[in-house]
């Protein structure tokens, strides 16, 4: 998976509490606790080059003594992580996430100091192991299958530099490009590693790559207008059973990826033929239930999903590439009027309900 790193298993134990002062009633100060901080413009290669043993200890609490029956709590320890977090427990079970920058989570809590009622003998703080899972944030993800033109068209659109030549699976991990609007305006796009027939069962990078997709607000499927085939010996899918592959894909993983806002950008117009098979899959995609026939069973999708806007492109010639990134901004502005429209009507109702 290349330089990128999307998950690091950690040992996390709170600070032991401090020890109590039996003859005076004294009580030991409280072990440390260990956080994890969000805070932007970190990455978990970073954090793993930083800390190489991956241990993070807080300090101890101080003991209770004669100048100060109560002891000071000791040193809380802080690990400064990225954005778009999700902590695990070594069983695989979310305990906590961590979106914002500035939220903080507790890793491991110190332990109690002696008192009284630990007859004075001080406790251990918590010790566990701990996995941090990187989903990316973006506002839109770039889905498609390899060589559909993903990274070709992050680089028209945005300031970023991928990869990019004529064989499958050039991006084998997540890019991340700014669209910047006149106005600076500014709207952050995924380009992640090319999806196969067979991901959903972790074939390929299925999961590593799927995971993803589920912390963009947005999708943007990018199909060939030509079709796809992925080697000589898998079969040739023409750009509607692309898209309907694609769904399938994402539906089987999970189906509230299909319930996300999406777009669909045809790539390659500039190619002999692009016009006809363009007419073509406009036809199939207003009636799609009257080509499933077509294809297997067990390739149809439940649902499909439904685009908001449809916009040929040519990542070669920079055709339609200036309404595509008009379609994703309306898009975008649209979700978050929709998004206050429905914490407005929360809060009104929680104000109705109290009164």
């Amino acid at each position: 998976y290349g330089n990128f790193i999307d998950d690091l298993r950690l040992y996390v134990r709170g600070g032991t509490g401090g020890m109590g002062y039996p003859r005076l009633g004294g009580e030991g100060g409280r072990g440390g606790d260990v956080w994890f901080v969000a805070q932007e413009r970190i990455t978990l290669k970073s954090v793993r080059e930083k800390y190489p043993l991956k241990r993070f200890v807080a300090g101890t609490g101080a003991n209770s003594s004669v100048k100060a029956l109560k002891g000071e709590k000791g040193k809380d320890c802080e690990v400064h992580v990225p954005l778009g977090i999700s902590v695990l427990c070594d069983d695989g079970k979310q305990i906590g996430e961590l979106n914002a920058a500035g939220e903080r989570f507790l890793a491991a809590r110190g332990g109690l100091g002696g008192s009284l009622a630990t007859n004075f003998v001080p406790c251990k703080g918590q010790r566990r192991i701990v996995r941090l899972d990187l989903k990316l944030i973006a506002d839109v993800g770039l889905v498609g299958f390899p060589n559909a033109g993903k990274s070709s068209l992050l680089s028209k659109v945005s300031h970023a530099k991928p990869e990019i030549a004529n064989y499958a699976f050039t991006t084998i991990q997540p890019q991340l490009g700014k669209i910047m609007y006149a106005d600076y305006k500014q709207i952050l796009v995924a380009d992640l590693p090319g999806l196969i027939e067979g991901a959903h069962a972790n074939k390929g990078m299925g999961h590593k790559f799927l995971k993803h997709v589920e912390r963009t607000k947005q999708l943007l499927l990018v199909v060939d207008i030509s079709g796809f085939q992925l080697s000589v010996k898998t079969q040739f899918r023409t750009a509607f059973e692309t898209i309907l592959l694609l769904t399938k894909e994402l539906e089987l993983y999970k189906e509230e990826l299909l319930t996300k806002p999406a777009l669909l950008a045809i790539n390659k117009m500039d190619l002999p033929c692009a016009k006809d098979n363009l007419n073509e899959l406009m036809k199939q995609l207003q009636n799609p239930q009257d080509y499933l026939h077509l294809l297997e069973e067990e390739m149809i999708p439940t649902n499909t999903l439904e685009f908001k806007d449809i916009i040929p492109v040519s990542t070669y010639t920079g055709e339609g590439t200036e309404e595509l990134k008009a379609c994703i901004r309306k898009s975008i502005a649209e979700e978050a009027e929709q998004e206050n429209e429905e914490y407005r009507k929360k809060k009104l109702l929680l104000l109705q309900t109290s009164e």
